[in-house]
């Protein structure tokens, strides 16, 4: 389906003291356009035909022809000179230009005086009126979803700073926690070193003790065997006499 698309320029021409809108209603193949300074009125109506001729003059396909000239009458283009003169017999070229390839271009199209001006600027004057409207209200609506959207915004940076002071929180708590255990174990482990140390200085007192004793049994040892050697010796020579005899 072919939904046409509308435009309304209001063009500033240094020829005219007046400014003049251009309403435009934009069809795939076709376009029809209605001039007004105000007090008169201008239409032209590009048939389908006409705009194939002109298209094929310029070696372009149709549709990027009405996309263009739609660019150009929907929206004043910077850089463009666009012009609005006599034609003879009440009739008004608008002409406006633009750069293809490095070389500068003119399209024209002839208007003729409206059969019903006050009517044509009548309804191009409904038409802004209900685009200001359209306007107005979609500032309304885009305003209040911005203010939506900032109120939504703020909520999640509260939660995020709660959520951050909960965490720095929670870290904190975890970290005095992990300190006191912490020292808890370096303490245990010094008792144990101390412990260990201990146990360990009294394990060679002891072997200490017991080799001292080992030695001095050793040593009484060896005086009674001396002993007995003396006595053994007596009375061996005991015998010696009493055999003498």
């Amino acid at each position: 389906m072919n939904i046409p698309k509308h435009t309304c320029l209001k063009l500033q021409i240094p020829q005219h003291p007046q400014p003049i809108f251009i309403k435009g209603t934009w069809f795939s193949t076709h376009f029809n356009l209605s001039i007004t300074d105000g007090s008169n009125a201008w239409t032209c109506t590009a048939s389908d035909d006409e705009v194939a001729e002109r298209a094929s003059n310029w070696d372009q396909p149709v549709s990027e022809y009405v996309e263009l000239s739609e660019r150009y009458l929907g929206f004043q283009q910077p850089g463009s000179v666009y012009g609005f003169a006599d034609a003879g017999g009440g009739f008004k070229r608008l002409s406006w230009t633009f750069e293809k390839e490095g070389t500068k271009l003119e399209w024209r199209w002839k208007f003729k005086p409206a059969e019903n001006s006050k009517k044509i600027t009548s309804g191009i004057l409904d038409f802004l009126m209900d685009a200001n409207i359209r306007l107005s209200e979609e500032v309304v609506m885009k305003t209040k979803s911005n203010d939506k959207l900032k109120a939504e915004a703020e909520k999640c940076l509260e939660q995020s700073e709660k959520f951050q002071n909960e965490k720095t929180e929670f870290e904190t708590k975890i970290y005095t926690k992990f300190l006191g255990v912490l020292n808890s174990k370096k303490a245990k482990l010094r008792e144990l070193r101390d412990r260990v140390s201990i146990d360990h200085a009294k394990s060679h007192d002891d072997e200490e003790d017991s080799s001292q004793k080992t030695e001095t049994y050793d040593g009484d040892s060896e005086d009674e065997d001396d002993t007995a050697m003396d006595i053994t010796s007596t009375s061996k020579g005991t015998s010696r006499g009493q055999k003498r005899k």
